[in-house]
Formats: C-alpha cells, structure tokens, sequence
C-alpha cells in the first residue's frame, strides 16, 4: 500500500512539474525545421520569421536545415518530434498534401498540426538566358525540332509531374534531376547542366543579374515583379505549381505551447515590418494567416490532390 501511495503521489508531482513546464513556456531554446538548402527563399523566410518570433516567446529561436525529397524528409523528423513546442517546422504544404498520394512515407497528413500559412512562395520555370527560346512552350518546340530530351531540374513531386505531363503532351523525351533547394536548381541552369528548372522567388535577383531568365510563370497568375512571361496556362498547359509555406508542429501539440505560438504568429500577421519583409523582401505573396484558414487549406489540398491522382 504505501509503495502504491508513493507511486501515486510521484505521479501527481510528475504530472504538476509538466503542468508547470508547460505554462512556462517557452523556457528554453526552440528549432525551426526549414526544408530547403541555406540560402534559399523558404531558408530565408523561416530565419526571418525565427528572429521576430523569438522577440516575441522571449526564447533563441534556432534554424535547423532538414534538405529532401521537396519537405518529406523534414516532415517525417517533425512528425517524430515531440509535441512540445520546440520543433516547429516552416515549410511547402506539398510534403503534407501532394506526396502522400504519390509516395510511400512513414508520416500521414493527420500527424501534424498546422498552424498557420505564412506565405505564398512565387515560382516559375527557368533558363540561361542565351537558350534560343523565351517561353516554356518555345523551349518544347525547340527540343521537338531538334530531336532532342529537355534536362529539367525540378525541385518537388508536383513540379516533377506537372513538366513530366507537360513534356508528355508536347511528346518531347525528358530527363529529371532532383535538388535540393533554389540554389542548386539556379546552379545547375547557369552551369548548362539543366535547360530548365523550376524555383521559387529566388529567381527575381537572378533575373535582375541576368543570369537566367524566366519562361513560365507556375502561378495561377503571372508574377507582378515580371508581368510579360505569361503562366503555364496562357502557354495552353493546364496545369499550375504553388509552394504555399505553412507553420506545421507534430500532432497533439501542447495546449499552452499552441496558445502562445498562435499568439506569435497572429502578432506577426498583424505586423507591418514582417509583411513588408514577406512581400517586398522575399517577393513572396500574402496569404491568409491563422489556424483555421491552414487546417481548411491542407484539407483541401488534399482531397484536390488525391482526386488528380485517381485519375492517372
């Protein structure tokens, strides 16, 4: 009996020190995953948003680069993390509502709990600028007439199949090479290992530089900074690729972390500075912050998404 009364009572006072834990939280440093390379538009925007959120928490804020297979590698370290607050991951919904209708992985959506969207990544298809073509749709017709694969680099599951469908229905033969983030992709064009790839809004102070060019916005609308390269459907492709960048932590995640972390990031989305830093900045486009709004979106995402694969 008095060996039960003691267990008990250790596990009241187990349960008081988490309570405790919890409401005191953040008390120590906490890791954003990013999935993307240093560097990078997504890389750039989680160490920006780590740097005003630990303002905010009272807490260093750390960035730790998880690169792979477009987030599901970053994802299924997120998903293995403990709910407590202090791995949080910034990254492209894609790994949470494209890629697990087309790939084994050992995470599902539900394993996740999102927190809010962030940004909209701006993306398109690009090239070397001395490439006899201004268009994807004139990059196509050159590799038709010439007899020739299209090298394209891409940098996750839905840009891989939406080119491979594209290539598919100009019946041009395609040959892909995986990144591991805009900077590869970049380097891999201007190198002359790649006629195209796919990036996100890195591509404008390259564009700038002039060492690559833009040939097809993968929006649904074309890029206000570059307003002639028409989008993949004025080019006739009905197809479209949006890196949308949400605040994701592991399912389940502590009832006063949440609160504090939602509070965070509804500041942020009240916040000038970090709204000018998102859209001027980064060129990234404005989305609509909040839980409620991202929860709607993953679950849409998906069901979109597993709908276009039934149909392969």
């Amino acid at each position: 009996m008095k060996k039960m009364i003691q267990f008990g009572l250790g596990l009241l006072m187990a349960t008081a020190i988490t309570s405790v834990l919890a409401a005191d939280y953040p008390s120590r440093p906490i890791t954003f995953l990013t999935m993307t390379q240093p560097g990078a538009q997504i890389d750039r925007l989680t160490r920006g948003l780590a740097q005003r959120m630990s303002k905010i928490l009272g807490e260093p804020i750390n960035v730790k680069n998880v690169t792979g297979s477009h987030g599901t590698v970053m994802a299924t370290e997120l998903s293995r993390a403990k709910p407590d607050g202090y791995t949080i991951g910034v990254t492209s919904l894609t790994a949470y509502t494209y890629a697990p209708h087309h790939a084994k992985l050992n995470y599902k959506p539900e394993d996740f709990d999102y927190l809010t969207l962030v940004a909209l990544n701006s993306s398109g298809f690009i090239s070397k600028p001395d490439k006899p073509w201004n268009t994807l749709k004139e990059a196509f017709a050159w590799h038709k007439k010439n007899n020739k694969a299209m090298v394209a680099m891409f940098h996750g599951a839905d840009d891989r199949d939406a080119i491979t469908r594209i290539a598919k229905q100009e019946g041009v033969p395609l040959s892909l090479i995986p990144s591991k983030g805009g900077p590869s992709v970049i380097k891999a064009v201007t190198g002359g290992h790649a006629d195209v790839g796919y990036v996100g809004a890195i591509l404008y102070k390259h564009v700038e530089a002039g060492s690559i060019k833009l040939i097809a916005a993968a929006l649904g609308e074309r890029l206000p900074p570059l307003p002639d390269v028409p989008t993949l459907r004025e080019q006739g492709y009905d197809e479209k690729v949006e890196m949308i960048v949400g605040l994701v932590a592991p399912a389940g995640l502590d009832k006063d972390a949440k609160a504090k972390l939602l509070a965070a990031a509804d500041q942020l989305a009240k916040d000038e500075e970090t709204q000018t830093f998102i859209a001027s900045n980064l060129l990234m486009r404005p989305v609509t912050w909040g839980e409620a709004h991202a929860d709607k979106m993953v679950k849409d995402l998906y069901e979109t998404f597993g709908k276009q694969a039934k149909m392969k």
